[in-house]
């Protein structure tokens, strides 16, 4: 366009937007009754499959106050408060009856609904915006999914959902913080499948009190599952000797003593039968071995040359019954003839590191590597107990396929015994009570996650009665015939 001065000037572009309609108006009339239809269908199935959840994850909450309503609509408030004084009555009966089904049943399923209303529901959004586990990308918040929550008294299991690209590492280093968020104790990260976690928010210790030996002989002897004690869930605490090598790491007053009494207390019936034989070292000059050294085919008080002689002696005994079993079997088994041997060697260290002699320190080195390494197959079973983990001490711990942490001094101990990253999954070692003696943390290899418990109790009353079940018997040979000493497995 001419501006009158001689000038060409270009007109403005046409800035307007092309008017849009919405796509259901282009849609045929009866198809859009069709699409209505078929959308109120699908509402009223989400509904009530979210009725179902809540009346599943909730079912107190929801029932109780359900049924309470009904009764006093149908038949009055009389009846209704009736009904409500027997039910208290019968919960009363029934928990003096059998306590612990009415926990397990009843008191912890209410316990349950009442941690999950307030407590985990109100405060897990926060929680995990401010603990960076929730995420938001283009405007979209991708928080960890809240499914299921379990009290059990002591604890209460929450299982949660991962958002994509989270790792489990993620929540073991925010143990503590969700921990005092949620005002537990502890925090525990297991691993149940690809992105379901279970958090265990610990609220008390369910092995403060100590645990009492069984009477000897009233357990049958599995060598594989041997009863030592009780995990924090009630259940037995079993240790696998056959095929195994098992390492005690604790400071002095962990409860080591426990731990190596409560193994001697359950062999004893395999022991007195021929099944299992016990050889013993023990550096301290017999003031823990030496208790009860009827239960030991061969006992060396001391680390000298006995000691490690006696070492070298097991060690060629495994390469000779190894040489034996070539090309007739892989595992030893109470069919070979001959028995489980069972080494203990009470403060490991000062046999094969405080040792002043070198040669005699390096002699004692070799042969319990050799013992370690090779006697798994052939039968033999090494329980060393050590104060001190350092790779300086003991330099052959991957060689010990069962770990047991007792109380330790430091945090970094726990992943020296146990393994790498153990100790963010929440086995703090470290931090057990000095007044619970016997309590640790146990990992096999294999497991990824360790369990706690404590060993029995075994009081000097207990080793004079293991004293006085050695004394008038004579440990018979292995028993080679058929039909001896059936009823105890291996």
């Amino acid at each position: 366009m001419n501006s009158g001065n001689g000038k060409w000037v270009d007109l403005a572009p046409f800035e307007g937007a092309r008017p849009r309609v919405p796509w259901w108006v282009l849609v045929p009339g009866k198809a859009k009754w069709l699409a209505a239809l078929v959308a109120l269908v699908w509402l009223a199935v989400v509904l009530a499959v979210r009725l179902v959840l809540v009346v599943v994850r909730y079912p107190v909450v929801v029932l109780v106050p359900v049924s309470a309503a009904w009764c006093w609509w149908r038949f009055g408030l009389s009846p209704l408060v009736l009904a409500l004084l027997s039910l208290v009555a019968a919960l009363i009966i029934w928990s003096g009856l059998d306590r612990a089904s009415f926990l397990r049943h009843c008191w912890y399923r209410l316990v349950t609904e009442w941690r999950r209303a307030t407590v985990y529901v109100p405060r897990w959004r926060s929680v995990m915006r401010l603990s960076d586990l929730a995420k938001r990308e283009r405007g979209r918040e991708y928080r960890p999914r809240l499914r299921r929550v379990r009290s059990e008294g002591w604890r209460d299991r929450v299982r949660v959902r991962m958002i994509p690209a989270q790792s489990p590492e993620a929540w073991e280093l925010r143990r503590d913080n969700l921990a005092h968020s949620f005002g537990a104790r502890s925090c525990r990260v297991r691993v149940l499948r690809p992105r379901l976690l279970e958090l265990d928010f610990v609220h008390a210790d369910p092995l403060v009190r100590p645990v009492a030996v069984p009477a000897l002989g009233s357990v049958e002897v599995d060598l594989k599952r041997v009863v030592v004690g009780r995990t924090e869930t009630g259940k037995p605490w079993r240790l696998r000797l056959l095929g195994s090598q098992l390492l005690v790491v604790g400071v002095p007053g962990a409860g080591k003593g426990s731990v190596l009494w409560s193994i001697v207390w359950q062999l004893a019936p395999v022991v007195r039968a021929g099944l299992v034989r016990l050889v013993g070292i023990d550096p301290k000059g017999g003031m823990e071995l030496g208790q009860c050294p009827d239960a030991f085919d061969r006992l060396v008080f001391g680390n000298g040359a006995d000691a490690v002689e006696l070492l070298e002696e097991i060690a060629q005994e495994v390469k000779e019954r190894a040489s034996r079993y070539r090309g007739i079997r892989r595992l030893w088994a109470r069919d070979t003839g001959e028995p489980l041997t069972v080494l203990i060697v009470d403060e490991l260290a000062d046999v094969i590191a405080y040792q002043p002699d070198r040669q005699l320190r390096e002699r004692a080195a070799r042969a319990v590597q050799t013992i370690a390494s090779q006697g798994r197959a052939p039968g033999y079973v090494l329980v060393g107990l050590v104060q001190d983990p350092r790779k300086e001490v003991v330099g052959f711990r991957h060689l010990f396929t069962t770990r047991v942490a007792l109380r330790l001094d430091e945090p970094q101990q726990v992943d020296m015994v146990l393994g790498d990253g153990v100790r963010q999954r929440g086995a703090a070692a470290h931090e057990i009570p000095e007044d619970t003696p016997g309590v640790a943390w146990v990992k096999q290899d294999g497991q990824r996650e360790p369990d706690r418990a404590r060993a029995f109790h075994v009081t000097d009353n207990d080793l004079a009665a293991l004293r006085d079940y050695f004394r008038p018997a004579e440990v018979r040979p292995f028993p080679t015939m058929p039909g001896g000493a059936e009823g105890v497995a291996a």
